[in-house]
């Protein structure tokens, strides 16, 4: 990893552990985000994943919007590391634990695989 995309990458973790740590307390359902990225084309390959306990949880947040004030929060998050991403929405993506357990046994790597970076 070069020097300045190690920098991006800190900027980047830090940004998405403020909004990890507010959709905790604030978004019923929510658990855990990632994100994968190809430096080589940042920003447009970052893909972030929100992800809920169950698909009822997804639903409902579905239902409150709560896929929007994520979106929202992200982007002021990345924003203030100064990230900006022109396709938010093609950019962040939910899934669910009982989604990954359903199809792919639990193995988030190989579920992940289906995040295509560009």
């Amino acid at each position: 990893m070069k020097k300045s995309d190690k920098k991006i990458d800190n900027a980047l973790r830090e940004a998405l552990t403020h909004v990890c740590e507010t959709a905790l307390e604030s978004v019923d359902g929510f658990v855990w985000l990632t994100h994968l990225v190809n430096y080589n084309a940042f920003p447009n390959s970052l893909k972030i994943i929100c992800v809920f306990k169950t698909d009822l949880a997804l639903a409902s947040a579905y239902d409150a919007k709560q896929d929007d004030y994520l979106c929202s929060l992200i982007n002021n998050k990345l924003g203030d590391v100064n990230i900006k991403l022109s396709k938010l929405r093609q950019q962040v993506s939910f899934d669910t634990e009982e989604a990954c357990e359903r199809s792919h046994a639990g193995k988030w790597n190989e579920r992940l695989k289906k995040f295509t970076l560009h």
